[in-house]
């Protein structure tokens, strides 16, 4: 039997992204002990890659916005398969979770007299998203970790769970192992909450980090959890095409919500072409509607590259299929024209856009400034993972719970823009809650010997494969 360290915790949170910490610290606040696991380094979550924004209906910029309006958006752009009850909870609390996060030190960009300023994204009917230029998932991980300093939280890095284990019907610990010692790691716990994010990886082409590879939609199915929604996976429409090493980068839709616009190969604005009736009466029909509602002009009607996600993603795959496509297989996203409505339009897409800025620079060579960026789809975010209640968070195994990307229900068929983040907020802060709850309510299980010895062999057997695996093929390249 292999050797193992063994840690004891109430509340053992798996996963260090924004649900993660969000649950560490209110299960902490709650007064149990917690226990953070993270697959890499502490703060190299895939949620600091999130750049758009925080969607709450905090009416700063119109106050016709309201938590039934954003309900009625998220249903609407989940084609009503959403869990409405966790729709409900989150248009009516993601407000509160934004402010308590300010509270907490966030830097959010202001309005004019102060408020948190609010950008327009895909699918939402008014400016609705909180943001600190396009680095918000950064600050709101800094934020996080921050006040997770003063929490007591014990982290533990660079580790990865294996498997769940169980007393009974009951989810009671977790068996890992440590990379950097090379040696296994088993978590006793009277409550887990999974925030491990989604599947990216399982993707060639996709935005995700190298974490996204699924770990806590397998870790709830084998420990008995029901698992929904997995045929709806989103590809975001916007994405890097060139250079190929760069391939699938996110670029936020916050380039949209500024006023970009997309561009076939014959410089068309193609999204005019289909406007599903449902959206006909709210987006504009030309390109001066479009620039005055990204001003936030009331009276304006939205421009069409900001409607939901899967048809603007489907409209770019057409003009691709269709022969319109730019040179490298995807369409052309064009912020620079701008500089016909403002001056130092420069200045301006540097100051809203940073992180856009730097990364096309650096990556492509193109200055966004004066030139347009070469997009296109890209696999972005998984809505379906564990079942859930919609108050508790709770699986339908009892002592696990699940939040964030791995967590479903909320999102339905498709995620909006933005409502990624402040899910992470609404629902991990429930989880954690309830988590510490269940810890205090219920004793310590028992973890089974043997379910250790078989989860240790079973993953000892698989890396023996893998060895045998490389030196085949290193084998094979030697001989050649």
């Amino acid at each position: 039997m292999a050797l193992y360290d063994t840690y004891n915790y109430d509340v053992l949170v798996i996963g260090a992204g924004g649900a993660g910490l969000r649950a560490a610290v209110e299960a902490s606040a709650n007064g149990v002990s917690v226990g953070l696991v993270c697959k890499s380094l502490l703060g190299k979550a895939h949620t600091v890659m999130a750049e758009g924004g925080i969607a709450a209906a905090l009416s700063n910029v119109d106050d016709r916005d309201n938590w039934k309006v954003h309900f009625a958006d998220t249903m609407r752009g989940g084609q009503y398969l959403n869990n409405s009850r966790m729709a409900e909870i989150h248009a009516k609390e993601a407000p509160d979770r934004v402010r308590e996060l300010e509270a907490w030190g966030a830097l959010f960009d202001r309005t004019k007299d102060g408020r948190i300023l609010q950008r327009n994204f895909g699918g939402h009917k008014y400016p609705r998203l909180a943001h600190v230029g396009d680095r918000t998932g950064l600050e709101m991980i800094r934020t996080l970790q921050d006040h997770s300093i003063h929490e007591g939280i014990s982290v533990h890095m660079e580790c990865t769970i294996v498997t769940l284990l169980k007393d009974g019907e009951r989810a009671v610990g977790a068996f890992g192992y440590e990379r950097e010692k090379g040696q296994f790691i088993l978590f006793n716990a009277k409550a887990i909450v999974l925030a491990t994010g989604g599947i990216g990886r399982a993707y060639k082409i996709t935005s995700n980090s190298w974490e996204y590879t699924g770990d806590g939609h397998s870790l709830a199915y084998h420990a008995g959890a029901e698992l929904i929604d997995m045929e709806f996976v989103q590809f975001h429409p916007t994405g890097m095409v060139w250079p190929p090493s760069v391939q699938g980068i996110l670029v936020t839709e916050g380039v949209r919500g500024e006023g970009g616009i997309l561009l076939n190969r014959e410089h068309q604005r193609f999204m005019f072409n289909e406007i599903p009736e449902l959206y006909k009466n709210q987006t504009a029909d030309n390109e001066e509607e479009g620039w005055r509602y990204t001003q936030g002009d009331k009276n304006a009607r939205r421009p069409p590259e900001l409607l939901t996600r899967d048809h603007v993603a489907r409209c770019i795959v057409r003009e691709i299929k269709e022969g319109r496509g730019s040179p490298h297989n995807g369409v052309f996203l064009d912020i620079s024209w701008i500089s016909k409505k403002i001056r130092n339009a420069e200045d301006h897409i540097r100051k809203k856009l940073p992180s856009m800025y730097h990364q096309f620079k650096k990556l492509a060579d193109i200055d966004i400034t004066k030139e347009p960026m070469e997009v296109g789809p890209t696999t972005h975010y998984m809505m379906g993972g564990v079942r859930v209640d919609a108050d508790t968070q709770m699986s339908s195994v009892p002592g696990l719970f699940a939040a964030g990307e791995c967590g479903a229900g909320l999102h339905g068929a498709n995620r909006l823009g933005g409502n990624s983040l402040s899910d992470l907020l609404v629902f991990g802060k429930r989880a954690g809650e309830y988590a510490a709850k269940f810890a205090r309510e219920n004793a310590s299980g028992v973890v089974d010997d043997e379910q250790i010895k078989i989860a240790a062999k079973k993953f000892l057997n698989l890396l023996k494969d893998q060895r045998e695996r490389i030196l085949t093929r290193y084998n094979m390249i030697c001989r050649k």
